[in-house]
């Protein structure tokens, strides 16, 4: 054990001793992975967030422990049995949060690469539905109007930001993951100019953003005819959400 966590110390990783405590028995290969600087959830094939394991394909976005602070904040605004889109899911693990605390939600999940979406595939129960596509264009026709609850973890890095990220995001996890644009909220744009089309009266999105851009995001929701849009933020776990709802007796939208 004292050698593995030489390796890994030297290789960089910060803690160590609890990587190390994880791969032990695991096989060489495994190990090279991670002192190369692979993610050491994609190593090990599975993720801990809220309290239950995802499983991590090579390749695909690492779920953060801050989004937990979004599927909290959408449990308390989600009604039973309510239709739910989880968008820019990566390995499904916000839907399959959302599923393991409310079973009776019908559950979408969409996210642009097919990478994602085969791994969200394998965490999300047989009744959720996981579609390949740009945001909410990879629904199902028949969802426009009648979705409850959108929650995004959209990427929100700064383009010019994305070079100073730790390798082990830059060089493992798709770029399309990480940029969010000029300003990193360029896709929360394009998913706020979208949503009003699938949501229901009333329905609600929520996406999540970094402390210093709760600002920009709230303009965005706003922007595109949400009120009552909130900025809330969990300094624990340093992660911010916007909520924005969709006024009541608005007009329906096109969803193409």
């Amino acid at each position: 054990m004292s050698s593995l966590v030489a390796r890994l110390r030297a290789a960089g990783c910060v803690f160590a001793e609890e990587e190390a405590a994880l791969l032990a028995g695991a096989p060489e290969d495994l190990v090279a992975r991670r002192v190369a600087g692979e993610p050491l959830e994609q190593v090990l094939g599975w993720a801990e967030f809220a309290g239950h394991r995802v499983a991590v394909a090579p390749g695909v976005f690492v779920p953060r422990h801050r989004s937990e602070f979004l599927v909290e904040r959408a449990l308390a605004v989600t009604g039973a049995g309510a239709t739910v889109v989880d968008v820019c899911c990566g390995t499904g693990a916000l839907g399959a949060a959302l599923l393991a605390a409310r079973p009776d939600l019908v559950l979408h999940a969409a996210d642009v690469d097919p990478a994602a979406v085969a791994c969200a595939r394998t965490n999300l129960p047989g009744a959720a539905g996981a579609h390949a596509g740009d945001l909410l264009a990879a629904l199902p026709a028949e969802l426009a109007g009648r979705v409850d609850v959108v929650v995004a973890s959209t990427p929100y890095v700064p383009s010019d930001a994305v070079a100073a990220m730790p390798p082990e995001a830059r060089e493992h996890e798709p770029r399309v993951a990480l940029d969010g644009g000029g300003d990193g909220i360029d896709v929360v744009r394009r998913l706020a100019g979208q949503a009003p089309a699938w949501l229901r009266a009333g329905g609600r999105l929520l996406v999540e953003c970094a402390e210093h851009q709760g600002e920009l995001a709230r303009a965005a929701l706003a922007g595109a005819g949400f009120v009552a849009v909130d900025v809330a933020h969990d300094e624990e776990r340093d992660a911010t959400v916007v909520v924005g709802t969709r006024p009541e007796g608005s007009a329906e939208g096109s969803a193409e």
